[in-house]
């Protein structure tokens, strides 16, 4: 196996292809809902179902994906999905530059592009794992974490000036070519990758996907944070396209001030994740966990509350700032710590198996906002995806649990793999 370096210049060529997707990415936040709300005239049902629809449909394709990810270098795999997600982004534009954009190719796009990004983050974490040592994993997380905070906070307002000045599709096209720079970023990374892992001696397809599901829910201390990243992400991401439609249509904001409200509360992640390697120091990664992870649902609730006018755009920016404040250090806390739980050899799906539960669960969110949005109104919708956010801090693992391989067992054919000392404690 190559040898592991702490931060060196591949890390940084990572950081580096990292940071340029992240800028695209924070520059077309929210695109695809603002193309349907004001190039397609679509409804707030519509606007849900784009979503929803792209995290369903990519499921299809994202399970088998993840089992073949776990046996293949995972730079290869990396390059693929940004090189994808920029031919699907660079349609849009196009498409509209001829008039042809449709809703149905929004919901293409959205499928693409969820799908590869499944895939590039399965093989990411393995691959961030290979490259960095334990101790340095914290660090590395937390820059990543900074990083995208950082771009979240300047590239909404950006996007929105884009949007206002050259229309609505122009920021996926920016979009498009920053994945273009991230694939060819990662293709500068010089160290050799570790060889994949060999499927079992008894490999088979259905076994292969269901053993990342297994991986987390026999595990003691990723299986509560597994069922409260559930219900905390799909209440939150139930608010995503209705946000777009209470601030665009009914507090009737511009688009540059809906970039606004959309990138200003990101400084409150960038904060968090600066903090995040002092405070764990401090006072351990459990109560780092428990804390933030109670912290970041105390928040939405306000969301429905916000008035017309100057005010009502105060209150989603001090709410967003207060949840991405806390949401800032529980997520290179948690990632650190996932990380670690994770034998080698599961890695990719257990990323896949995560990222796969994560994106159906908000899809069906996102889908019962929508109706419940055409029911009860866009703030009746918001008031009940503020109270299941706070629900979610019930599912953190309160009870502290033992090993990291406790209770964990290998689909036929597999090595388990004993754990590092540093890896024994768990939430």
């Amino acid at each position: 196996m190559a040898r592991q370096v702490p931060l060196g210049e591949d890390f940084r060529r990572l950081w580096g292809a990292y940071g340029v997707s992240a800028a695209g990415s924070a520059v077309a936040m929210g695109a695809l809902p603002l193309v349907a709300v004001l190039v397609l005239r679509s409804s707030a049902f519509q606007v849900s179902l784009l979503t929803a629809l792209s995290a369903v449909a990519s499921v299809v394709i994202a399970l088998p994906l993840g089992v073949r990810i776990e046996h293949q270098y995972k730079r290869p795999v990396m390059i693929t999905a940004d090189l994808a997600r920029c031919a699907a982004l660079v349609s849009v534009p196009v498409a509209a530059a001829f008039g042809a954009l449709t809703f149905a190719h929004l919901c293409v796009v959205g499928v693409l592009q969820t799908a590869a990004s499944v895939a590039f983050d399965a093989a990411s974490g393995a691959h961030l794992k290979a490259l960095v040592l334990p101790e340095h994993r914290l660090r590395a997380n937390s820059l990543f974490e900074t990083t995208n905070w950082i771009s979240v906070s300047a590239g909404p307002p950006v996007g929105g000036l884009l949007v206002g000045v050259l229309g609505p599709t122009t920021t996926m096209a920016v979009d498009a070519a920053s994945f273009l720079g991230s694939a060819l970023g990662i293709r500068r990374i010089r160290r050799p990758e570790p060889a994949p892992s060999a499927p079992g001696a008894a490999a088979h397809l259905g076994r292969d996907i269901a053993a990342g599901w297994q991986y987390i829910l026999r595990h003691p201390g990723l299986r509560p944070l597994f069922y409260n990243s559930l219900l905390f992400g799909g209440s939150l991401m139930m608010t995503s396209p209705l946000m777009a439609v209470l601030m665009l249509r009914d507090l009737g904001l511009a688009p540059w001030q809906y970039g606004l409200a959309l990138g200003l509360p990101c400084l409150g992640g960038v904060l968090g994740s600066r903090l995040t390697p002092p405070l764990t120091r401090r006072f351990g990664q459990r109560r780092i966990l428990l804390l933030s992870g109670v912290a970041r649902t105390l928040w939405t609730i306000l969301l429905p509350l916000a008035p017309s006018g100057a005010l009502g755009v105060f209150t989603i920016v001090a709410a967003d700032f207060g949840l991405l404040f806390a949401a800032g250090v529980f997520n290179p806390s948690f990632t650190t710590y996932r990380m670690e739980a994770t034998q080698d050899t599961f890695m990719s799906r257990v990323g896949t198996s995560w990222s796969v539960s994560s994106k159906t669960c908000q899809a069906a969110f996102m889908i019962a906002g929508g109706l419940i949005a055409d029911a009860a109104g866009v703030r009746g919708a918001l008031l009940i995806a503020g109270v299941l956010c706070m629900a979610s801090a019930l599912l953190l693992p309160w009870r502290k649990s033992g090993t990291s391989t406790e209770g964990v067992r290998a689909p036929a054919g597999e090595p388990v793999q004993e754990p590092a000392p540093s890896q024994a404690d768990s939430p």
